[in-house]
């Protein structure tokens, strides 16, 4: 599979970005996908994840009412808005799919990724 993330940028504290991903292939509906970040001299962490069928999600508890997690399968897209952003959002951002069968709360739970799109939150 291919990923590919669009939407970072700069923002201001307290505002607002979408992040889109673009994945390749027939079989996207049937893996979990999620979002990653990964600021500058720190490990990647997870931020979120959906099902295949975009019924579930769950969160990181530090972007839990910030952040939402969508997914259109029909589009080969999920998409991750960000609210109320902070300074200590700014990171890289890596869209990744699950690996099958494996529902993701971390990121050895991820088995390919996109090449990560940065968003920076000025204060």
């Amino acid at each position: 599979v291919h990923l590919v993330e669009s939407g970072g940028g700069l923002v201001q504290a307290g505002g607002s970005l979408t992040l889109s991903c673009l994945a390749s292939g027939r079989t996207f509906g049937n893996y979990a996908m999620g979002w990653l970040r990964q600021a500058p001299g720190k490990e990647r962490v997870f931020v979120a994840a959906i099902s295949g069928s975009g019924g579930v999600t769950t969160y990181a508890d530090s972007v839990k009412g910030r952040f939402t997690i969508s997914r259109t399968n029909a589009e080969n897209t999920v998409n991750l808005q960000m609210n109320s952003l902070k300074p200590e959002d700014t990171a890289v951002y890596y869209c990744a799919r699950a690996i099958e069968s494996r529902w993701p709360r971390g990121p050895s739970d991820f088995g390919s990724w996109g090449q990560g799109t940065q968003v920076t939150v000025s204060s």
